[in-house]
Formats: C-alpha cells, sequence, structure tokens
C-alpha cells in the first residue's frame, strides 16, 4: 500500500459515511524476523499486514469497526458497522469534536535499507555474532527484526495525516556457564548497527560475571545503565504522564504540577520529532505531534493531552492520542531523558560500594500512585567496591518507588541509548542513584 491508495480509501470512507463525523485510520506493516538460540538461527519469519478503523460519531454517540480487509466492500461494510455501533452506544457527554487540522505528510522517519532488509543480512548479522561469541566458548541467543509501517489518519473535518517509519532491532544475550549478559540495538537505520562492538562489550560483561556471589538484600548505591532507566521511565509514561490519568485521580501527578519531586539534575520528556528516537510527528487523529515536558530540573510541569481530554478542558491536544477505541486516555510514546556530563566508568569510580545492573526482569507496579515498581534484575548485575567491579553477583529483587529513586540521582551519564519500551521508546542514559531498595536475592 502506498499513501495514493491510502488516498482513495480515505475518499471512499468520507463518501459512504452518513455520521456526523467519521475518522478513519489505516495501518500497514511489512515485518520480519530471525530468532537465535544456543548459537544457531531457529525461526525466519515475515508478515504483511494491513488494518483500517473506522469511528463514526452521531449525536454525541462513539462507534468504532475494524477490518484486515482493503477491497472497497469491506470498508464499505466497516463504516456502516462503526455507524450502527454509534447508534447502539450511549451519548457520551464529555466528547467535543473530532479535530481540524493540516495535512502532515512524513518520510524522516524512513529508512530505505532497514525496508528492504533481507533474511540473508539478518543470518550474516547473526552468523557474526556467533563467530565472536564462539571465541570466548559462549553462546548467543536473541532476535533481529526489521520493520517497515506506514500509518494514514483522516477525518470529516479535513484533517490528514501520513507517515512512513522503519524499525530494526536487535536483542541479544551472550550465555555463559553460570553468567549472561544483555545488548540491544534500536534505530530506524539499520546501518547504524555497530555489531562488533556491540557485542564484545556483552561478551565481557559475561566473562566478569562468571561465578556469581551472593550479597545480601539491602539499600546500595546503584548505577542502572540505560534499558533499566528507560523501564522505570516507561512505568511513569503509562501509569500518570496522560490528561486522562491526573482526572481520574490515578496519576502521581496529581496535586503536584509546580512542585519539585525528583533531583534537579533529572529533566524528561516526550518528543516525537527528535531525530535520535523512532516516532511519527502525529497522533492517531492526525495531530501535529508536540514536544511536552514532563519534569524540568525535578520540577512537575505537564502531561500529554488527545483531543478528548483537550476539549474536555478547554485546552489544546498536544498530539497524543492513541487508536480507538481507547478509554485509557493519552500516552507518551516517545520519552527522553536529559543527559548529563558524565560516564559509567566515573560512576563506578565514584562508588565505594554499590551494585551495577543492565537491566531489569518482570516487573511491574505495586502502587501506581506512590510509583512503587518491583521486579528483578537480569543478565549483567555486577558488585562494586572502591571504584571498581569486583565480580558478578546473584540477581536480586527490588522494591522501590521510581521517583524517589529519580530524587536520588547523583550522576547521569552524556551517552545516552534508545530502548525498545514496553509501549513507545525510550532515549535514556545510564544514571548513579544512591539508596536503591533491594529485597530479596534469586539462586540464579
Amino acid at each position: 500500500m502506498n499513501s495514493s491508495t491510502m488516498d482513495k480509501y480515505f475518499d471512499l470512507v468520507m463518501k459512504t459515511a452518513a455520521a456526523d463525523q467519521t475518522e478513519i485510520v489505516i495501518y500497514t506493516e511489512s515485518s520480519a524476523l530471525t530468532r537465535f538460540s544456543n548459537s544457531a538461527i531457529h525461526q525466519n519469519m515475515a508478515e504483511n499486514n494491513s488494518a483500517i478503523s473506522i469511528k463514526s460519531i452521531s449525536n454525541g454517540k462513539i462507534g468504532t469497526a475494524f477490518t484486515n480487509k482493503t477491497d472497497d466492500r469491506s470498508i464499505i461494510d466497516t463504516v456502516k458497522a462503526a455507524e450502527k455501533n454509534a447508534s447502539l452506544s450511549p451519548k457520551d457527554d464529555d466528547f467535543k469534536t473530532l479535530p481540524t487540522g493540516k495535512a502532515v505528510i512524513s518520510t524522516n522517519g524512513y529508512i530505505d535499507d532497514t525496508a528492504k532488509a533481507s533474511p540473508g543480512f539478518r543470518a550474516d548479522v547473526v552468523a557474526d555474532i556467533i563467530k565472536l561469541t564462539d571465541k570466548h566458548d559462549l553462546m548467543a541467543a536473541g532476535s533481529f527484526s526489521t520493520t517497515a509501517g506506514l500509518i494514514g489518519v483522516a477525518n470529516s473535518l479535513g484533517a490528514k495525516s501520513i507517515g512512513k517509519i522503519t524499525e530494526a532491532n536487535l536483542n541479544l544475550v551472550i550465555i555463559g556457564a553460570d553468567s549472561s549478559s544483555y545488548a540491544e540495538f534500536y534505530d530506524k537505520d539499520v546501518n547504524n548497527l555497530r555489531l562488533e562492538s556491540m557485542v564484545n562489550k556483552a561478551i565481557e560483561k559475561t566473562l566478569l560475571s562468571a561465578g556469581p556471589k551472593k550479597v545480601e538484600p539491602g539499600k546500595y548505591d546503584v548505577i542502572l545503565e540505560p534499558a533499566a532507566v528507560a523501564d522505570m521511565l516507561g512505568f511513569l509514561a503509562y501509569s500518570g504522564l496522560g490528561a486522562q490519568a491526573v482526572r481520574e485521580h490515578r496519576s502521581f501527578m496529581n496535586n503536584n504540577f509546580g512542585r519539585r519531586l525528583i533531583s534537579p539534575l533529572v529533566s524528561f520528556w516526550d518528543d516525537a520529532n527528535d531525530p535520535e528516537t523512532i516516532g511519527l510527528p502525529f497522533d492517531f487523529e492526525a495531530v501535529p505531534k508536540q514536544k511536552v515536558i514532563f519534569f524540568d530540573k525535578g520540577i512537575a510541569k505537564n502531561v500529554v493531552y488527545d483531543s478528548y481530554t483537550a476539549n474536555r478542558e478547554g485546552k489544546t491536544s498536544t498530539g497524543h492520542a492513541l487508536p480507538a477505541p481507547n478509554t485509557f486516555g493519552p500516552v507518551p510514546l516517545n520519552m527522553i531523558m536529559k543527559a548529563g556530563n558524565s560516564s559509567i566508568e566515573e560512576m563506578v569510580d565514584s562508588t565505594q560500594k554499590g551494585i551495577l545492573v543492565t537491566r531489569f526482569h518482570y516487573t511491574n507496579f505495586e502502587d501506581p500512585l506512590k510509583t512503587i515498581f518491583t521486579g528483578m534484575t537480569r543478565d549483567g548485575t555486577f558488585l562494586i567496591e572502591n571504584g571498581k567491579i569486583v565480580s558478578g553477583i546473584k540477581n536480586l529483587r527490588f522494591t522501590q518507588s521510581i521517583l524517589a529513586a529519580l530524587d536520588k540521582v547523583e550522576m547521569i551519564t552524556k551517552d545516552r541509548h534508545l530502548v525498545k519500551a514496553f509501549i513507545g521508546s525510550c532515549l535514556a542514559p545510564a544514571v548513579k542513584i544512591s539508596d536503591f531498595n533491594f529485597t530479596g536475592v534469586s539462586e540464579l
């Protein structure tokens, strides 16, 4: 599918629709994936898929319907189904109107080499990984995926946006007899992969963490690498940085706007237009995305809006609508944390006794309002003593308030890494935090 085909579908829907207002979202994706374990490829797959969503509004009643068929008859039937669903729905007194806007056409997030990456290319990358790990009698596992997407949104009030986007994502675990390490590459441009340095760093960490020691739980100075930092910011984004969460009093931002909640060293925001991230410049209502600052030097500032929440509060949408139907509200998808001026080596040098964490595993919220979350460390956890990494350690369970942790940030790296989050992405540095609360020890 291309943009001219999307325009044809837009026109068909608008000619067919009888509702007061109508919205169409089209998403088409070509994705391919190569999985490997025990230093051998065990799966290669590719998929092409299209989905069309129709939202109809009449007399304040909203209905949606979906199809993955792109023939004219199926699209017309989907429009009629959305209108029927609207007629059967209760009136939503909070709904005001769909947004209006100018057309946005974007190809800035699209890299042709990523879209055209072949199974042979991905296999060659995996083969190079295995060659490097075989030298150290280690095994490699993970996945390498490439995706090209075309997204279009239009409505009966004249708003229209079309965007092309690509993603390349390599997840890698290097495994030894009793240790492992993790590395990730996530970028719109597959040519930015620096494979040898990525793999060698992971190999070094696997070898260094061999024969892990057991340390007692407690509060430690901790150095969290970007994957762990991104996990924390992702939980904050999902749980409390949207206007609907604030309205429903399920956000930690409630009654805290303008207050300093975290360290003045910490600022983070959402910005889909930053060239270092992967994001569309518009949302699923065709509204251009705005940069939204959540915390500026530790002070709570803003949350994101879609047109529904913005109209209800007399504000302007920041361009953060999710696909309909969506009762959860707007969510930021391109989190970015401000860089510092340190390096991980300087963090280690400054630590008398602490723990370095590569990434978290099996994380979940215990209390979203207090931002208390829990989980395990995984794939590279190290003991630091007298400014040096002295050994790998057995994985630890933690139970920690994210805001309390961010309030005790002491150092931030100048280098940042783009991480594929459980929703969207996060451009994150590594951070050093004091008094991070570990509550248990794993046998692994």
